[in-house]
């Protein structure tokens, strides 16, 4: 399943979310990351396709991956990048994010990545500039570009993701990335099974159509792709009290080199930052069965097409 013919139409202004994206419109996307994926493997990884461009990266969350990733895939399309970080900036004086935004929007800039602790803020600021806005992480939300890169990743795995087993371990519940995955996997046909303790389990999880395993061995057993996640302490207001301690966390559901040789045919991926001996063993992380850097390095090549497609870009 393909949409890389002339005919078809993006018409998608923003990214604040997978739930916006049809099915068409995340292969579109994937499809498009393909060429920016050439591109990096070249000996000068660059094009001037954003050279006319302004683009204002505005973190108000601790960032180190997507951070970098959107800031070299702005500078491999030539933008002129500008950094804000709330740290350092006049929110630390009391300033509303209404007049932060509206105040760089009036330096007239073409778009804004954008993380916040608090989810609904990409949406929230389509209301208050007109530049195009991408979704770099809002609070337990979404994280679009990340979902969109760990498809691309299993795409390179197996390139129908329709029918593909895919089990996503460990902190469900104050997830982002859990979110947007599941909105953009069942789109594209793919079975879902999410696994973990229950205390990280959401209170409605029923209602995010997918099957629950508490058990890892069967989860592995059955899945083509395991997606391990950590457990995020600085979302989480009774952490202790969600599991009784980190060892035993590693025990019920980190993955071991054993179950690598007990089951011989899935992948590891891994949305980082890792926490070794937790959520898997350090050497499972380093195995060839994971893919955890390719993942890295296809984020640039993602979040290049996402910056293109909204720049008004159609095809590379």
């Amino acid at each position: 399943m393909s949409n890389t013919s002339a005919e078809y139409e993006f018409k998608q202004k923003h990214l604040l979310g997978l739930a916006d994206y049809s099915a068409e419109d995340i292969l579109y996307v994937l499809d498009q990351a393909r060429s920016f994926r050439e591109i990096l493997d070249r000996p000068v990884p660059k094009v001037p396709t954003l050279r006319d461009k302004t683009i204002v990266n505005l973190f108000y969350e601790n960032s180190t991956r997507t951070r970098l990733s959107f800031e070299l895939a702005q500078k491999r399309m030539g933008a002129d990048v500008v950094n804000f970080s709330a740290s350092n900036s006049s929110a630390k004086k009391g300033e509303s994010l209404k007049d932060t935004i509206r105040n760089i929007s009036s330096m007239k800039i073409d778009m804004v990545v954008v993380r916040h602790e608090s989810p609904g803020v990409p949406h929230f600021l389509t209301q208050c500039v007109d530049a195009a806005i991408l979704n770099a992480g809002d609070g337990a939300h979404e994280h679009p570009t990340q979902a969109l890169l760990d498809m691309f990743t299993m795409r390179q795995i197996s390139s129908e993701l329709k029918g593909r087993k895919i089990a996503i371990i460990g902190d469900i519940s104050h997830s982002r990335v859990v979110r947007s995955n599941i909105i953009g996997l069942k789109k594209l046909g793919a079975e879902v099974v999410l696994c973990g303790p229950k205390t990280f389990m959401p209170v409605f999880v029923e209602d995010y159509g997918v099957n629950v395993s508490y058990d890892l061995d069967e989860t592995l057993a059955w899945c083509d792709i395991a997606m391990a996640l950590r457990i995020q302490l600085e979302r989480q207001d009774r952490a202790t009290e969600l599991f009784p301690s980190l060892r035993e966390y590693h025990e019920r559901f980190g993955i071991k080199m054993g179950h690598l040789e007990k089951y011989p045919d899935f992948r590891i991926m891994h949305p980082g930052p890792i926490n070794r001996g937790v959520e898997m063993e350090s050497e499972v992380a380093d195995s060839d069965r994971a893919v955890i850097l390719d993942q890295v390095t296809n984020g640039v090549a993602v979040r290049m097409a996402v910056l293109y497609l909204l720049s008004g870009g159609t095809r590379v």
